[in-house]
């Protein structure tokens, strides 16, 4: 099944880091969120664990500003090996 990303509709956290949903199908697996720059990133699955991601944000995503978000090969494989 494929996965997808939105962002949050309060786009930012407390301390300014960009919040997205992912999406298996229609069911959420996982809050996502990374810095301005990109160079911090981390996961928190909906049971609960928290993980930073490999790499830095770029290497999870593509997109954004007049580009739709997409997660890239590497973020597929890395939630096919996370989730069920």
């Amino acid at each position: 099944m494929s996965f997808r990303i939105e962002r949050n509709k309060n786009d930012r956290d407390a301390i300014g880091n960009y919040q997205h949903r992912i999406f298996q199908g229609k069911r959420l697996v996982a809050n996502y969120w990374h810095d301005f720059r990109g160079d911090g990133h981390g996961i928190e699955f909906v049971n609960g664990k928290k993980e930073g991601c490999p790499g830095s944000m770029t290497s999870f995503l593509t997109g954004g500003g007049p580009k739709p978000l997409e997660l890239t090969e590497k973020a597929i494989n890395y939630l096919n090996e996370r989730t069920d």
